[in-house]
């Protein structure tokens, strides 16, 4: 998959991340839109946000090697996660839908 072809809520979602820009970055997700990472789901604006601030762009999450594949849904990224929590690589699966992010599921 072409990176010019990833949905625009989700390349939205990956530069506000690498800005550290919490509020761009859950602009990007739909209303009810949620967060599954690992299992733990997180769901709405301020789960997501005390989950990030937690673990995510609270802790200066960097995403680079950044690759794309279509999936049914969305898109699946893959990415080597650097920052101040985990690190190594991981998969960002995002389901889109007309209101933006729907849900993003982090795997290995």
């Amino acid at each position: 998959m072409e990176n010019d072809r990833v949905p625009s809520s989700v390349a939205a979602a990956l530069a506000a991340a690498n800005a550290h820009d919490l509020d761009a970055f859950l602009d990007t997700f739909a209303t009810a839109g949620s967060v599954d990472d690992w299992g733990r789901i997180f769901t709405g604006r301020e789960q997501i946000r005390r989950w990030s601030d937690a673990e995510f762009i609270g802790v200066g999450v960097t995403l680079s090697e950044l690759s794309y594949q279509a999936v049914e849904s969305g898109v699946a990224v893959s990415a080597q996660v650097g920052g101040g929590g985990f690190n190594g690589p991981s998969t960002f699966t995002f389901a889109v839908g007309d209101g933006g992010i729907d849900r993003m599921t982090i795997t290995g």
